[in-house]
């Protein structure tokens, strides 16, 4: 975890970087019942979105947003006709500030037995971002922010070390993957491996959230995993120390015929670091072909995207990003990607934002294809301004083009392949996913293709059989 999180914290559903816009002037007003703290934000917050929002916006629309979201706070409290002067505009920065913080004042000396003036300057900075109409720009208060944090930062927990997932013939539960370093890659767990009893206790039956409460327990305390491997059980039940896990965003497993197939839940923080080392790891154990998984993934961090697309595309753009007075900024790949294999991206309509960047990127470079259905379409980009009480608004700063200098916002990316997902089908089961099996296909029949290619001293032979 952060020691500060919102000193250093980047990234909202996508981010380039942290930045603070300055404050406007400080004016000498006494306000009798805002504090402090409260009428800072609300300069810090309009100030952020003046001088950040990627298009130029209307002062008259943001103060008026302001006095909004109070009436709507006011109603929320059952205030049934609420008394809240209208708050004059002037497009002057700092005149506009203090004419909505006199705003909270004056409406929490009204009200301020019902509504707090804390509550009454949350309201006003929710309705100022509300007025932008945009759905990405936010006010999040501490709780909801610390919440949006989380989800990209990840979490930890006391475990062994496991992805699990319900073995559909036995009903045991099978090891899908090992985190490498855990507690259970130390004792040598597998991929494949059934876990038949936890502590003595079957796992026939259990749901995956019920396995998953007794794996997870205190740090320092022991499990036992009773362990069917090929078929047989293991000679002696495997005692695991649990110790701390954090939270993964890469989950990778081997396929048959040596075709690697890896879900990225989510661009968080350490997305880059996890695929980086997952990678090797496949590799050494046949990895020949890749399928990415990016359905249901909302996206993250810019840089993290980055990251993903670096270990496939060895050169060339991967996005354009074009912020406010229209600077692009292209960002290039590194020359770090792997060596060249069959790569299928799955996507569907929960495809968004940093996973449509590395599909786009994917797709445009020629080093993948696309299977599944069209993404969701946000092409748009965040960045998190935090505020003092740990409370955080949330912008859009910029957008972005792929390789191809396509807009994708509110257009989605059309897959190469397209493979609808019916009712009943199931994520991440070949037999039960239509999207996984198609990608199976797709990649098993490049890997075939080049099997048939003889490399000669002067190039390639192809045979046709």
């Amino acid at each position: 975890m952060f020691t500060n999180i919102y000193a250093r914290f980047i990234a909202a559903i996508i981010v380039l970087c942290l930045a603070t816009a300055p404050m406007a002037r400080a004016q000498s007003v006494h306000f009798a019942r805002l504090g402090a703290q409260d009428a800072a934000e609300i300069g810090t917050a309009y100030t952020d979105l003046i001088s950040n929002y990627y298009r130029q916006l209307s002062a008259r629309v943001l103060v008026a947003g302001a006095r909004n979201g109070m009436i709507d706070a006011l109603k929320s409290a059952h205030i049934t006709h609420p008394n809240v002067a209208p708050i004059v505009a002037t497009g002057k920065l700092g005149t506009d500030v203090m004419n909505i913080q006199l705003g909270v004042d004056r409406t929490a000396r009204t009200y301020g037995t019902r509504v707090s003036a804390h509550a009454l300057a949350y309201a006003a900075m929710t309705g100022i971002m509300a007025s932008v109409r945009d759905p990405y720009t936010v006010f999040l208060d501490p709780k909801a922010a610390a919440s949006l944090f989380g989800a990209l930062d990840g979490g930890d927990f006391g475990g062994v070390g496991i992805v699990i997932a319900l073995d559909p013939v036995t009903k045991f539960l099978a090891v899908q993957s090992v985190i490498p370093g855990s507690p259970a890659d130390h004792a040598a767990l597998q991929q494949d491996d059934l876990i038949t009893a936890i502590d003595g206790h079957s796992t026939k039956g259990l749901t995956i959230n019920q396995s998953s409460a007794r794996l997870r327990g205190k740090i320092g305390t022991v499990v036992t995993l009773t362990i069917k491997r090929n078929g047989k059980l293991l000679a002696q039940p495997v005692a695991i120390t649990r110790a701390t896990i954090h939270q993964l965003s890469v989950y990778p497993r081997m396929l048959p015929g040596g075709i690697a197939y890896v879900q990225i839940t989510i661009f968080g923080r350490d997305t880059g670091s996890e695929l980086a080392a997952a990678l090797p790891r496949l590799q050494a154990e046949g990895m020949k072909a890749l399928i990415l998984d990016l359905r249901e993934n909302g996206g993250g961090f810019l840089t993290a995207a980055l990251s993903v697309c670096s270990e496939f595309i060895a050169a060339g753009p991967i996005v354009s990003v074009e912020s406010r007075g229209s600077h692009i900024q292209t960002y290039e790949a590194p020359d770090t990607a792997i060596a060249p294999i069959p790569l299928a991206v799955l996507v569907n309509g929960h495809t968004a934002s940093a996973s449509e960047i590395t599909s786009g990127a994917v797709q445009d470079s020629g080093v993948g294809v696309l299977i599944g259905t069209k993404t969701f379409g946000k092409g748009v980009v965040q960045q998190i301004y935090p505020l003092p009480d740990r409370s955080v608004v949330k912008l859009t700063t910029a957008r972005y083009f792929t390789p191809h200098n396509r807009d994708i916002n509110h257009k989605g990316i059309m897959p190469n392949i397209v493979v609808p997902f019916p009712k009943g089908a199931r994520f991440g089961d070949p037999k039960l996913d239509p999207q996984l099996a198609r990608a199976i296909t797709v990649v098993s029949g490049e890997l075939a293709e080049r099997s048939t290619q003889i490399p000669t001293n002067t190039g390639v032979i192809h045979l046709k059989l």
